[in-house]
């Protein structure tokens, strides 16, 4: 699609400069006009990498930074402030470049006559389905200010969770990087060092000592072979990851069966599910698009075929905790309490009472796994270089013994 540099003014006479993708000249015209900009100059350019948005990973606003703008845009809200200029307020304000080019085009569609739900889902890369589908109900039910003060504690509460989960889980991995990369050091430096010591006394050494020797020389020689090793189990695991669903799952449930982590996983998505799901239904998104979402926001498989489930099960006719009562994921308490809710038509605040718990128990589980990882690490550690120290430590003995 041809590219087109333009120079205009803003509605407030303000100059802009950029580029533009359309089909020809006249399109781009009515496109700048139509996002509020009165074109002076537009001519067509080469595409080239410059000119170009580039997106990396799909993602282009940072957690914190949505998590900031919902709760801003609730406050502002709730003091009486009309969403246009709430809207032109943020996009000034907010650090992310993203967030705030797409908050201009959502202003520009405002103004137009374009309802806020509508102009949001025209950028579904910035605005997740649960923002767009909750803001919708809340226009549609009057409840706005409401329903965004609901969605900046979801997302708050969502991010506090998933820093907690990605802490806990940082620390071992970087202990076990810290871990091999002594070992690959002391095998590198050291032990030739008093390989070659050794060879010069004769004698037989050691079984402790000829297995550490042996290890030193296949990383000296073979590293290249353990580089490429790795690095193809690790494309092929990705591959799989990204390209075959069961594959994806089984890691999933592999996951949620680890020892010791594989409970705060399991309890984190408990948490992201019911929360999720409490916060649709608060905002009256009808039940069966309110499960279609959460299985897309999930953010775990294992837990989105359940969700499927459920919601197959209500298009039957039948309880949606059925589902939860079969899957080996959802512990008694959290069936029983959505079979209450369905019962007593209060599902909403039993789901939000079952997220509570388990934000809780994350929390709680998050303290005790820190403060037993620490000391289990260091003991780790401190068994690995023992070992080889000890390996050059028994013939070094001897030699000194046989000198004297």
């Amino acid at each position: 699609m041809p590219v087109y540099k333009f120079v205009g003014r803003t509605m407030k006479g303000a100059v802009k400069r950029g580029t533009i993708e359309s089909d020809n000249r006249n399109q781009a015209i009515k496109q700048l006009r139509e996002k509020g900009i009165s074109p002076r100059e537009v001519n067509e350019t080469k595409a080239t990498i410059f000119n170009k948005n580039i997106s990396l990973g799909g993602k282009n606003v940072k957690n914190q930074h949505f998590v900031v703008y919902c709760r801003q845009f609730a406050t502002l809200i709730r003091a009486g402030i009309s969403i246009v200029d709430s809207t032109h307020i943020l996009a000034e304000q907010t650090e992310s470049k993203g967030l705030a080019n797409a908050l201009r085009e959502v202003e520009t569609e405002i103004r137009g006559g374009v309802a806020f739900s509508d102009a949001v889902q025209k950028h579904p890369k910035i605005f997740p389905a649960i923002f767009i589908n909750m803001v919708r109900a809340g226009e549609m039910t009057g409840n706005l200010d409401e329903t965004l003060d609901r969605l900046a504690s979801y997302y708050e509460k969502q991010y506090n969770l998933k820093k907690k989960i990605q802490s806990t889980m940082a620390y071992p991995i970087v202990l076990m990087v810290l871990i091999v990369a002594v070992v690959i050091f002391l095998m590198l430096s050291i032990v030739p060092n008093f390989t070659s010591m050794f060879e010069q006394f004769g004698g037989d050494l050691p079984a402790i000592t000829k297995f550490v020797v042996m290890v030193s020389d296949w990383i000296q020689q073979l590293w290249w072979l353990g580089l490429i090793f790795v690095a193809g189990i690790t494309a092929a695991f990705l591959f799989l990851y990204r390209s075959n669903k069961e594959f994806n799952y089984s890691v999933h449930v592999a996951l949620l069966k680890m020892p010791i982590f594989g409970a705060l996983l399991q309890k984190a998505a408990i948490a992201r599910m019911t929360r999720t799901l409490s916060s649709l239904f608060a905002s009256s998104v009808p039940i069966l698009q309110a499960l279609d979402i959460v299985e897309k926001v999930a953010g775990n498989p294992v837990v989105g075929r359940v969700v499927r489930e459920s919601r197959n099960n209500l298009e039957k006719g039948s309880p949606l905790s059925d589902p939860l009562k079969k899957s080996w994921v959802f512990p008694p308490l959290v069936s029983h309490m959505t079979a209450i809710g369905e019962q007593t038509g209060s599902l909403d605040y039993m789901l939000a009472k079952i997220a509570d718990f388990y934000e809780d128990e994350v929390e709680r589980s998050v303290d005790s796994l820190k403060s037993l990882i620490e000391p289990v690490m260091i003991v780790t550690l401190a068994t690995v270089v023992g070992f080889i120290v000890l390996s050059i430590m028994i013939p070094m003995f001897t030699i000194f013994t046989e000198i004297q």
